[in-house]
């Protein structure tokens, strides 16, 4: 496939707009000069989403899940090295392969999948940061959740400065969250012998269907279906050579950038749930469900006045942070299959009034209990969108009439459509489960 030109373009108003050092500059200058746009990426890794599948996971089955959030993020690191190396080998974001190479019905069909799990990650952010700001502020979640329109304005304000300075505010409030929950887990003190055994895999998350289902909260949490849209476009904001060996130096660097920033998500989403499970699971308060009674919790639990306080700067940083990936992954998926061009306030306050509608009714009609069911729910959602990202994202990368010579290795296909074949064993064991009772 030829390289994209410049009428499509993937964000064309940031394509190729961080310099790269020449050839004669250091590793590791030209290294830094990729890094960025894995932390992006990582932001929908450890959005409120994953809090609450985490916390409860965590509080009803101890440390068990934590063997399901490593295998989803190693799963997560190999799916974003495709996604960035398709970007960069083909000049194309996931979105405009799919539409160059598929039939109009299951473009439609794609699209409506991608938008549909886009809302469901926005509907995370705007509870998470309504409940943040209930927590800290003590404001009431409807007003939390109109409040949380306003974010739109950062993204715009922040992009018209440079993609760099984009990228910098989401380090700062990722490094905000990781400390705080360094800090918790210092505070915490849970055994080492528990948090190893719980990376060890076990057939009763699969046996299991209440566990099961957090379980696969946690893969739709962790593996995030419009990330694998985003990261095929932002890794061409880097100004490096169109050439092959340009190229396979950027994809290089891309996965490397993507897989460090990952590792930082695997740890700060252990922490949450390591967390949960030493300060509820252990102390008898397996049945905290919700983020508001671990953040009331925490404290008494751990004997540490501070320990609410970090969670809950933790999650307003988390779900400003996440309001990013929601806003460019809608303009990607936009003109990538419909090539349709909306301003980018018009296009965040669409997503995020479809995401706060939901939200309002459920805590004006059902309460604020029921706000944090329908945060597990979007988090199942996602998973069951995954296959409509997931598919079309292995089948472009292991075909050499649009990769070329960046074709991935048999081995590595093999390992990727492994990955694609496990995230639709679990959606459909769900599905089924859910549906026979």
């Amino acid at each position: 496939m030829p390289n994209a030109d410049s009428t499509r373009r993937s964000l064309p108003d940031v394509f190729a707009s961080v310099h790269v050092p020449g050839p004669g500059s250091s590793t590791l200058k030209r290294f830094l000069a990729f890094a960025g746009p894995g932390y992006l990426i990582s932001v929908g890794y450890m959005d409120p989403g994953n809090w609450a599948t985490d916390l409860q996971g965590g509080a009803q089955f101890g440390y068990t899940l934590l063997s399901v959030i490593m295998l989803s993020n190693l799963m997560a690191i190999l799916l974003q090295a495709l996604s960035a190396r398709l970007g960069i080998a083909t000049g194309l974001d996931l979105a405009q392969a799919c539409r160059e190479r598929f039939p109009r019905g299951i473009n439609l069909l794609l699209w409506i999948a991608c938008e549909l799990a886009i809302i469901a990650c926005d509907l995370a952010e705007v509870i998470g940061t309504a409940i943040a700001l209930q927590l800290l502020f003590g404001f009431s979640l409807l007003t939390g959740s109109l409040l949380s329109a306003l974010d739109a304005f950062i993204v715009l304000l922040l992009m018209g400065r440079g993609f760099r300075y984009l990228e910098a505010f989401v380090i700062g409030l990722l490094c905000i969250i990781a400390v705080s929950f360094a800090a918790q887990l210092v505070m915490a003190a849970p055994p080492a012998a528990g948090i190893l055994h719980g990376f060890v895999p076990t057939t009763s998350i699969l046996t299991n269907h209440a566990m099961l289902y957090i379980a696969i909260g946690i893969v739709g949490a962790t593996v995030m279906p419009h990330n694998l849209y985003l990261h095929s476009s932002i890794v061409q904001t880097r100004a490096y050579e169109r050439t092959p060996d340009g190229k396979r130096e950027a994809i290089r660097f891309a996965s490397l950038d993507s897989t460090i920033a990952l590792s930082l998500a695997l740890f700060i989403n252990a922490a949450i749930l390591i967390v949960s499970a030493t300060a509820f699971h252990a102390t008898g308060h397996s049945d905290v469900a919700d983020i508001s009674v671990a953040y009331h919790l925490l404290s008494p639990v751990l004997g540490a006045a501070m320990a609410s306080t970090l969670f809950a700067v933790a999650l307003l940083a988390a779900g400003m942070n996440s309001t990013i990936t929601g806003t460019l992954a809608g303009q990607i998926v936009m003109e990538g299959f419909l090539h349709l061009h909306l301003p980018g306030w018009a296009r965040r306050l669409l997503t995020r009034s479809l995401a706060i509608i939901p939200v309002v009714v459920a805590s004006v009609w059902f309460g604020d209990r029921s706000v944090n069911e329908l945060l597990l729910l979007s988090q199942v959602i996602l998973s069951m969108q995954l296959p409509f990202a997931v598919i079309p994202l292995v089948w472009f990368v292991t075909r050499r009439d649009m990769m070329g010579q960046f074709t991935v290795s048999r081995p590595v296909a093999v390992l990727a459509w492994l990955v694609a074949a496990i995230i639709l064993a679990l959606n459909f064991e769900l599905l089924y489960g859910t549906l026979t009772g």
